[in-house]
């Protein structure tokens, strides 16, 4: 039996997850996800997913880590630079404590970025020569396979899509700007647009309502998109504006960098095909005719920063 087993770790905004298997395997030896803790901080974060961790290894000693963080990271110091989403964690050096508690080499990079990397060895992304993934969840983030290697640019920061302006008048994002990709299409952003316009419009978004028992404060991007799913028309505009602003972001960087694939992951990318259409609508208006290129669904799903681990684990061992 092979004994170098993979640890796989993700830290998300409002979830983790956690995967071990054999080097060369593909199949989980054990694999959960929870959800993080209402007021969670760097601590909590990290108390839980290293518990999640040791319970799935049972006593075995991992021979290698990967990492997936849901924030900006120095991928070459291994260590966070902040969480947008989660307190705490500026200039956190994870990959020496992840090392340390396991006692074996890691890796850490941001989880677009490692979204990227399995999407590319084990997902949409197999046998292409470039892509660019999107996860599209609590922020929007992008990673980029270019060459057969991730591009993260002089500072690390390479793919923040996110923080793509597509309106300058537009309202102002968490990082400062207005109108980036992510306060338009965020899942807290969509869940903040059709609680404002409920408000707003007392006549509008009736199953909305219903499905939040009127308690407008309780609704999610989930609920948003379950509405729309049914009908609800209120609901469908709170979508079609995320749909309309990623189509624009993806259209802009096609422009730029021209990928083969585009692939997109997260919860919000769970909205249906009317929100698909106007996305790939809105990507072919925005970029120059003469660019070929395709966005599809994430193959691996959510576990795409998981997966993306598990090749930077492997990594580890042959670097």
């Amino acid at each position: 039996m092979n004994s170098e087993l993979m640890l796989a770790l993700d830290f998300g905004g409002t979830k983790h997850s956690a995967g071990v298997l054999a080097r060369g395997e593909r199949v989980w030896r054990a694999h959960q996800r929870v959800a993080a803790g209402a007021n969670a901080d760097a601590q909590s974060d990290l108390s839980t997913v290293l518990t999640l961790a040791r319970a799935l290894l049972d006593g075995a000693q991992p021979k290698a880590i990967g990492v997936s963080f849901g924030g900006p990271v120095d991928a070459r110091a291994g260590s966070v630079r902040l969480s947008h989403h989660v307190r705490g964690w500026e200039n956190i050096p994870l990959r020496e404590l992840v090392a340390r508690e396991f006692g074996a080499p890691a890796a850490v990079d941001n989880d677009a970025n490692v979204g990227a990397w399995g999407e590319y060895h084990f997902g949409a992304g197999k046998g292409l020569d470039s892509l660019l993934y999107m996860t599209v969840s609590t922020g929007v983030g992008g990673g980029w396979v270019l060459g057969g290697k991730i591009w993260r640019g002089a500072d690390n920061l390479a793919g923040e899509i996110g923080h793509v302006v597509v309106d300058p008048h537009g309202p102002v994002c968490l990082c400062g700007k207005r109108g980036c990709v992510e306060r338009f299409a965020s899942g807290p952003y969509i869940a903040r647009r059709a609680r404002e316009w409920l408000q707003e419009q007392p006549t509008r978004g009736p199953l909305l309502r219903t499905m939040a028992n009127q308690q407008i404060e309780h609704i999610t991007a989930q609920m948003v998109s379950a509405a729309a799913a049914e009908g609800d028309e209120l609901a469908w505009d709170a979508l079609h504006v995320a749909a309309w602003a990623l189509g624009v972001g993806i259209g802009n960087a096609v422009n730029l960098m021209n990928p083969a694939r585009v692939i997109l992951g997260g919860g919000v990318t769970k909205s249906g095909e009317r929100f698909w259409s106007v996305l790939r609508r809105m990507a072919r208006e925005t970029a120059l005719p003469q660019l070929q290129f395709e966005i599809v669904p994430a193959a691996l799903g959510d576990d795409a920063p998981l997966w993306g681990a598990v090749a930077l684990a492997e990594a580890c061992l042959t670097a």
